[in-house]
């Protein structure tokens, strides 16, 4: 089947080029893309070569991982359905959320910004109606942030503090004020910031440099910490914060590592801290978000700063790499196919 896909070409070498995907079985269906979120932290670092897949980190000697359809994320309208996915209740004309497709002829056989898209029936959730699609279409990426926020152990009116800015940590934030908890966002963008507490969400702070715990400390005073999430992958920040946590609190690491992941547990019995790694996904968990979403609970479409045709995928990624505007969510809006099916 022919589509046209965002490919990542080469280290920091972004094209929209047509591509061949594979022919549908019956477990699938086939997808007209309507929108797709980019994921500027995972699918930057792929972009860079950090990566060969999710959490699996390039090494020397590795081939390069190039060329790679980016992404896991996009919200569009069913085309084709196969037997077994019309038996499951999927229908043409569904507006649907979809994770990964198939594609061929890349490094990896998965793919994200691809249309039309070739997608199991079991990574495709039809959209509730009432909310605008394109608030979906970040869907994987949000059920991270609010996996941060609903699993650690928090009453309300405690402090967590939310290390990062970016998309995962304003989901986080808003997941755990949702759940009644105090929350102090720190970051280096001073207009990500300012987001979050335009939204209502909690305090936010700027830290140039270090692990922000004079910065927090200054706005909620000595009171201990019950949750830490870090959503920058920096395992230093636990050190600093241990002597502020509460015993049996949860430091929540929802950053990726790369190849500095150690972590010296022993250190941290004495507290009695939970360690909760949130990165995966499940299909209860994103209908769960795809639930807070539709309520309220999390905004998505606030958090958009910014949206481009998809054939200017590579001006997306050079805003995203630059910063030199105000980036925060960027999505990339697809052409209306002039037919659909398989």
């Amino acid at each position: 089947m022919d589509a046209h896909a965002v490919v990542f070409v080469d280290r920091n070498t972004v094209k929209y080029l047509p591509v061949r995907c594979p022919s549908p079985r019956p477990r699938d269906v086939v997808i007209e893309v309507e929108h797709s979120w980019i994921s500027n932290g995972t699918e930057g670092s792929f972009l860079r070569g950090e990566r060969t897949a999710g959490d699996t980190t390039w090494r020397e000697g590795d081939p390069a991982p190039f060329p790679l359809v980016a992404g896991y994320q996009k919200v569009g309208r069913v085309t084709w359905v196969g037997a077994e996915a019309r038996v499951a209740g999927l229908a043409v004309g569904d507006r649907v959320f979809a994770v990964m497709s198939r594609v061929e002829g890349m490094f990896d056989g998965h793919a994200g910004h691809v249309s039309p898209s070739v997608c199991d029936m079991s990574m495709v959730h039809r959209l509730p109606a009432g909310v605008e699609p394109l608030a979906y279409s970040g869907l994987v990426l949000t059920q991270v942030g609010y996996n941060c926020g609903v699993r650690p152990r928090v009453e309300p009116g405690e402090l967590a503090v939310v290390v990062g800015d970016g998309l995962v940590g304003q989901w986080a934030g808003q997941a755990l004020r949702a759940r009644g908890a105090r929350v102090v966002m720190t970051g280096r963008h001073e207009s990500r910031l300012a987001t979050f507490r335009r939204g209502g969400y909690g305090e936010a702070v700027r830290v140039a440099a270090g692990a922000g715990v004079e910065e927090v400390t200054a706005v909620a005073g000595a009171e201990e910490v019950a949750v830490l999430v870090d959503t920058v992958g920096n395992r230093t920040l636990y050190d600093a914060w241990v002597g502020r946590m509460k015993r049996g609190g949860t430091v929540v690491p929802a950053g990726f590592f790369g190849l500095a992941d150690a972590v010296e547990l022993q250190r941290y019995r004495w507290r009695e801290l939970a360690f909760d790694l949130v990165a995966g996904m499940t299909r209860e968990r994103l209908d769960a978000t795809m639930e807070w979403v539709r309520e309220g609970k999390l905004d998505t479409l606030g958090l958009i700063t910014h949206r481009f045709p998809v054939a200017e995928a590579a001006r997306a990624w050079d805003l995203i790499a630059t910063k030199r505007e105000h980036v925060l969510g960027v999505v990339l809006d697809w052409p209306a196919a002039e037919g659909g099916g398989a």
